[in-house]
């Protein structure tokens, strides 16, 4: 973003309901705006968006449109706002999770709900995963997530770095699984990525499997067990353990 389009993104996103710059009254609304977005990104991808597009979705002519909003980059910022789930919707569970916590005060139980509430938030708009990196302007909702996840925290002994990054990790460990899952989509059968790995490998480990024995054992006892499709859940676990032993490093 520019520096212009960074203010007129906060302007936006944090600043009171505004009126069209220009112009009569056109009876549009950002919120309206955003969801039109929405739309089209969850049916095309965030390539599919433009300003023309979501005009026409509106039955607006494109230059009634900047009159709302002044480019591309400020309505993804809008989209984004629209697209995440109310991270409030978040809180019922986060209590739940901390009051059935024994003494540690159920830090991994709510950072557990968190993470798969922004799993299935990247689920639902896959074109978040593209549309949330970088430096940009965050709304309210996607600062109500961090938020969330950092008080769940609050009181682990951890410094401000610690608990930021321990954040970022499991953020990156619930990004990369929904990457992943996205960039397999329509993949065999419609089965998860574990799955259609053990798939398209088979066939090769059939006939090479003597030069990869490790390899092929292990997706056997996969395929075998039915253990796949498990990598969020495991991954996460595995960092809430390591995480864990921080925890109570500081608190000796």
């Amino acid at each position: 973003m520019t520096s212009e389009q960074w203010s007129a993104a906060v302007r936006l996103l944090w600043g009171p309901p505004t009126k069209p710059a220009r112009g009569p009254k056109r009876g549009l609304t950002l919120e309206g705006i955003a969801l039109a977005g929405v739309g089209i990104a969850d049916a095309e991808g965030l390539g599919g968006v433009s300003m023309q597009r979501v005009a026409a979705e509106l039955a607006v002519t494109k230059m009634a449109l900047y009159r709302y909003v002044p480019g591309k980059a400020e309505l993804v910022a809008l989209m984004v706002e629209a697209a995440l789930p109310d991270p409030a919707g978040l809180d019922a569970g986060l209590a739940a999770a901390a009051g059935a916590a024994s003494a540690g005060g159920g830090w991994r139980e709510q950072l557990g709900v968190w993470a798969r509430g922004l799993y299935e938030g990247f689920r639902a708009h896959p074109w978040l995963l593209e549309a949330t990196v970088g430096a940009r302007v965050m709304g309210p909702r996607e600062l109500g997530w961090m938020e969330r996840a950092l008080a769940a925290l609050d009181g682990c002994g951890l410094s401000g770095t610690e608990a930021m990054d321990s954040v970022v990790l499991v953020a990156g460990h619930v990004r990369g699984i929904a990457e992943q899952e996205r960039a397999m989509a329509g993949g065999a059968g419609g089965e998860g990525p574990d799955a259609q790995l053990v798939v398209m490998l088979g066939e090769v480990l059939r006939a090479r499997g003597d030069e990869y024995p490790a390899l092929a054992a292990v997706l056997g006892s996969v395929a075998e067990q039915g253990g796949q499709d498990q990598a969020l859940l495991y991954g996460l676990e595995r960092i809430l353990d390591g995480l864990g032993l921080l925890v109570e490093r500081r608190g000796r």
